[in-house]
C-alpha cells in the first residue's frame, strides 16, 4: 500500500512539474513518465491540467503523432464529489481520452472522460467536449457542436481529387 502512495505522489509531482516546465520536450517526457501515451512530434502547451485518480493507468490519456494541445487545456479522466454527502446520489465520471494524430485543441478547452478527438479534428478555444469529435471536423462552444469540416486534400472523396 505504501508503494501505491509513493506512486501517486510521484505522478502528482511529475504532473505538477510538467504543467510549469518551459519547453515542450521536457514537458512531454515528464507526462510520459506518468504513463500517458504521447506520439511523435506532438506539441503540448504550458499549464496543461490532467485530472485523474492517480492510481493505475486503467483510464488513460493518449495523444497522437503531431497533435497540438494549446496552453491551459484540461483533460478530465476522473471526476467525483470526493467526500461530499451527495456521493451516493450523483454519478462520478471516469474514462479514457484519446486525441488522434494531427488534431488541434485550442486554448482553454475542456475534454471530458470517454471522448475521442478524431484525426485532424480542431477543437476551438474554451470549448467543452462531452462527446466524440469526428475526424477532420471543427467543433466549438459549450457543449461542443459541429462548425465545419476541415478541407484537406487527403480527406476528399475520390471524385473531387481526380482519382
Amino acid at each position: 500500500m505504501a508503494n501505491s502512495g509513493l506512486t501517486k505522489l510521484k505522478r502528482k509531482l511529475l504532473k505538477l512539474f510538467a504543467k510549469h516546465v518551459p519547453g515542450r520536450g521536457l514537458r512531454i517526457r515528464l507526462l510520459r513518465m506518468c504513463g500517458y501515451v504521447i506520439g511523435d512530434q506532438a506539441y503540448i502547451g504550458e499549464d496543461i491540467i490532467i485530472i485523474d485518480d492517480l492510481g493505475g493507468t486503467a483510464f488513460n490519456l493518449t495523444i497522437g503523432d503531431r497533435a497540438s494541445i494549446s496552453p491551459r487545456v484540461t483533460f478530465v479522466l476522473h471526476t467525483q464529489p470526493n467526500e461530499s454527502r451527495i456521493v451516493p446520489y450523483v454519478n462520478s465520471h471516469k474514462g479514457s481520452i484519446a486525441v488522434a494524430s494531427d488534431a488541434w485543441i485550442g486554448t482553454g478547452a475542456v475534454i471530458l472522460p470517454n471522448v475521442t478527438i478524431g484525426e485532424g479534428a480542431v477543437v476551438g478555444a474554451n470549448t467543452v467536449v462531452t462527446k466524440n469529435v469526428a475526424p477532420y471536423t471543427v467543433v466549438g462552444g459549450v457543449p461542443a457542436h459541429f462548425i465545419k469540416t476541415v478541407d484537406v486534400p487527403w480527406n476528399r472523396p475520390e471524385d473531387e481529387t481526380g482519382g
